[in-house]
C-alpha cells in the first residue's frame, strides 16, 4: 500500500506499510507462535484480517498551526504539522468530514493549544465513525471552557451540512500535558451516544468509552467467541473487563445467565442499553473492578464460562489465581498485547490451550489482537 506522509517521512505511523498485507500476516502469526512456545496449543487457526484502508472508525487529531490556519494531524519526526485529513485509513466520508473540521476551526476562531508556550484553547479533535448507519461522535478537547460558546456559534450550520453528526461534546483538559481527555465531557448535542451494530448485536458508544478501531474484523471476532461459547453450551457466563459488552452480548442468550463487570461507568451503562434493546433478561452489568470482583466470589457459584478482554496491561497474577481456582469449564481470553498474554496464560493452571486465533486489528503495525480458549485439562 502506497502512502505519500509514510514516503516523505511525515507519518511513521504505519511503520509496516510498504510490506504486503500477507507478508505481515506471516511475520505477525510468527511473533505470536514464538511468545507461545511450550504451551502445547491444540489448534493454530488461521489469521482474521480486512480491507488495509478505509477500515479506521477513530480519528485522534492534534489540532496545530493557528486560529486561521488550523492543521488536524500530527507533528511530524521533523517537527513539522502536517495535516492528515486525507490518511487513507479513513474511510472518504471520514476524511470529507475532517477537512471540514479544520474550515470549522477557522470560522470559530479557535485558537489551537501551543504546548511550547502553554497557550491557545484547542488541543484535539475526536471524531468516531458507527459503520452500520456512517453516523459521528465528534469531540473537541478545550483547555477551558472558553472555546465553547464559538464552537456553538458555528456548529448549526456543520450540522446541516453534516446530518450524519449525531453527538457532538466538548471534553475539558487543563492540564499541561501529553493527555488526550479530561474528566468533564459537556454534551452539545441531545444524543450522547452512537449506535454502531455488529453481526445482530447493537452497540453503543460514548465518549471515553473503549470501542474496537476496525469495524469488520471486530465484527469477525465477536462471532467467532459467539462459535466458540455456543460449543461451550454453558449455563452461566462472566465477561470481566467487559467493555460496553461486545463479547458477553453475542455469547449470552435467554438460557444463559451474563454477568458483565467493567470499572467505567459510561461503559456499563451502554451495555445495559444494548441487553434491553435485545431483550435479555438474565443479565446483570455492574461499575467495578474485574480483578476485586473476582477475587471476592464464591467459587461454589462459579460460571462455566469466563471470558476477560483486560487492556494491554494482562489481567495479572492475581486475576490468573482466582481463574485457576474457579476452574470454570472453560476461559476465553481476548488480548490486544501477546506479550502480556503469553505472561497471563503461563500463570493459569489446570487448563489446556485449545484454539488460538490472530485478529489483525491494526494492519501496517506491529499491533494485533488475539482470541484464546482455554479448556479445563482432564
Amino acid at each position: 500500500m502506497k502512502c505519500a506522509y509514510f514516503d516523505a517521512k511525515q507519518c511513521l505511523s504505519c511503520r509496516h506499510i510498504q510490506t504486503p498485507l500477507e507478508q505481515q500476516l506471516a511475520q505477525k502469526s510468527q511473533v505470536l507462535k514464538e511468545l507461545l512456545q511450550g504451551l502445547n496449543v491444540e489448534q493454530w487457526l488461521a489469521p482474521v484480517f480486512g480491507p488495509e484502508n478505509g477500515f479506521r472508525n477513530k480519528a485522534k487529531m492534534v489540532v496545530l498551526g493557528a486560529a486561521h490556519q488550523p492543521i488536524l494531524g500530527l507533528v511530524s519526526p521533523a517537527g513539522e504539522a502536517v495535516s492528515l485529513c486525507d490518511c487513507a485509513l479513513y474511510p472518504e466520508d471520514m476524511q470529507r468530514l475532517l477537512y471540514r473540521l479544520e474550515k470549522f476551526v477557522q470560522q470559530a476562531g479557535i485558537p489551537p493549544y501551543r504546548v511550547d508556550k502553554a497557550k491557545g484553547e484547542l488541543k484535539f479533535i475526536l471524531l468516531t465513525r458507527s459503520q452500520v448507519r456512517g453516523e459521528y461522535m465528534l469531540r473537541f478537547v478545550l483547555r477551558s471552557t472558553n472555546a465553547i460558546e464559538r464552537i456553538e456559534r458555528e456548529l448549526p450550520q456543520l450540522l446541516q451540512q453534516f446530518p450524519q453528526i449525531k453527538v457532538v461534546s466538548v471534553n475539558l483538559q487543563p492540564v499541561h500535558m501529553a493527555i488526550l481527555e479530561g474528566e468533564q465531557e459537556i454534551f452539545l448535542t441531545q444524543a450522547t451516544r452512537l449506535e454502531e451494530r455488529f453481526n445482530d448485536v447493537p452497540l453503543y458508544i460514548r465518549p471515553k468509552s473503549f470501542f474496537q478501531t476496525h469495524p469488520e474484523v471486530a465484527e469477525k471476532l465477536y462471532q467467532t467467541a459467539r462459535e466458540w461459547t455456543t460449543q461451550l453450551a454453558p449455563k452461566a457466563i462472566w465477561d470481566l473487563f467487559c467493555g460496553v459488552g461486545g463479547f458477553g452480548l453475542h455469547c449470552a442468550s435467554k438460557d444463559i445467565a451474563l454477568t458483565g463487570i467493567e470499572i467505567e461507568a459510561e461503559a456499563i451503562a451502554c451495555a445495559k442499553m444494548s441487553a434491553e434493546a435485545m431483550g435479555l433478561d438474565r443479565v446483570e452489568f455492574t461499575a467495578l473492578d474485574s480483578t476485586e470482583f473476582a477475587s471476592g466470589r464464591d467459587a461454589n457459584n462459579k460460571p462455566d464460562v469466563i471470558i476477560v478482554n483486560p487492556p494491554r496491561r494482562g489481567i495479572g497474577e492475581s486475576l490468573c489465581t482466582s481463574l485457576s481456582e474457579f476452574a470454570p469449564k472453560a476461559i476465553l481470553y481476548s488480548s490486544c498485547n501477546p506479550k502480556t498474554l503469553a505472561k497471563d496464560l503461563r500463570c493459569i493452571s489446570g487448563y489446556q490451550v485449545s484454539k488460538v486465533q490472530l485478529f489483525d486489528m491494526f494492519p501496517h503495525t506491529d499491533h494485533f489482537e488475539v482470541l484464546v480458549l482455554l479448556e479445563k485439562a482432564l
